[in-house]
């Protein structure tokens, strides 16, 4: 029982990286330690952008499946490992989600509600849907008209995966700054979405 429970604190202690270098040598706890790690992060990330639960357990189950066979592909020097589980989750959601919409998956109706939806009020703290409105060059055009504080706050929430609590705490800013940075910038994303209405701008600020 001691040596389980000691094995079980060595893997909780380990670093992300440590844990995917272990994954590629054969390590099935390594894995099974970072999908209890990683999986609700990355399910929320799915969810959001499908806008459909069982797809999203579905995608999550497929990325951890994919990190175990091609975990090599991984390069600390470029990111850390938990920037590159959220990036892969994002990006095998969106296309995903295009092969979803491509077969009709969604409704008209359902498509329009979730682009709007991805720019107003987040359900929660989680809301990595913005790419799918304005694709990556027009979300990092929107970015560089931020200030840095904002910037940097959609930065880590969107693409790499931390709360607004987080944020505070890695910023050092007080939790209702972060709040502020976060909502003034969808603010700016919303202007860009509906630059042709103005009024629906008028209608999501409210």
């Amino acid at each position: 029982m001691a040596i389980a429970e000691n094995k079980c604190l060595e893997y909780s202690d380990a670093s992300d990286e440590s844990l995917i270098a272990r994954i590629c040598i054969g390590d099935r706890e390594a894995l099974a330690a970072l999908f209890e790690r990683y999986a609700r992060l990355t399910r929320t990330v799915a969810s959001r952008i499908l806008g459909d639960l069982t797809e999203a357990e579905d995608l999550v189950q497929d990325l951890f499946l994919f990190i175990q066979r091609k975990c090599e592909i991984f390069d600390s020097s470029k990111s850390t490992a938990r920037s590159w589980i959220v990036q892969m989750a994002y990006h095998r959601a969106l296309d995903r989600r295009r092969y979803l919409k491509a077969r009709q998956f969604y409704t008209v109706a359902s498509v329009e509600e979730n682009s709007v939806q991805a720019v107003g009020t987040p359900t929660t703290e989680s809301d990595y849907s913005a790419e799918i409105v304005f694709g990556r060059n027009g979300l990092e055009k929107i970015l560089s008209s931020l200030s840095l504080d904002q910037r940097e706050t959609l930065r880590l929430h969107f693409f790499e995966g931390y709360t607004f609590a987080e944020i505070s705490e890695k910023l050092g800013q007080p939790l209702g700054n972060v709040r502020h940075y976060y909502y003034r910038a969808l603010q700016k994303l919303r202007q860009q979405m509906f630059a042709n209405d103005p009024q629906r701008v008028d209608r999501c600020v409210k």
